[in-house]
């Protein structure tokens, strides 16, 4: 049974909350009190690649917000207690399942190229791995449990981490014979 939408306004607050506390923290603050956020020259003419991490970083920053305006939109959040009623399938979720775990990805393979800190690989790696686990072990059985016949549509048509070429259109919604 889908509840109703969320409260527009506690939709909102939710949602920079949990950007704040849960992107902050693994983004930002952890990778800083590691001692990753300190500039380190690896190889002659790290430079290029400095400023390839910092356009990732930016880059990475586009489908999170992306997002959470999509989950703002549908009346919830990227909360899991405080999902939307119905399946996101728009915004960059036409491209790619997991649109917020590519972005944190790149926003981390940014760091790592813009602070030249190799400890950084390994600290993407264990996220990549977490949000793996998590998508593979509670997200999927979750969506699949509330969503059913719709989302296995979903699943077979949106790879989970590399995203298509062109986006996905739900055949209900295509307005055309055989979708999108």
């Amino acid at each position: 049974m889908n509840r109703p939408a969320m409260r527009k306004s506690g939709a909102a607050a939710s949602s920079v909350a949990w950007f704040v506390a849960v992107g902050g923290t693994f983004g930002c603050l952890l990778p800083y009190l590691f001692g990753y956020w300190q500039f380190h020259q690896p190889v002659r003419y790290w430079d290029i690649a400095r400023a390839v991490g910092a356009l990732l970083i930016c880059a990475g920053l586009v489908p999170v917000v992306d997002s959470f305006v999509e989950f703002f939109r549908a009346g919830g959040t990227p909360v899991p207690v405080a999902s939307p009623p119905g399946l996101v399938v728009t915004g960059f979720y036409r491209y790619v399942r997991n649109p917020i775990y590519v972005g944190f990805l790149a926003i981390l393979v940014g760091q790592t190229l813009l602070f030249g800190a190799l400890g950084l690989v390994e600290y993407t790696l264990i996220a990549w791995c977490i949000g793996a686990a998590g998508v593979r072990f509670y997200e999927q059985p979750v969506l699949d449990r509330k969503f059913g016949a719709e989302y296995q549509e979903y699943r077979r048509a949106v790879p989970a981490w590399i995203p298509r070429l062109h986006p996905w259109t739900p055949v209900e919604h295509a307005g055309l014979p055989g979708g999108g």
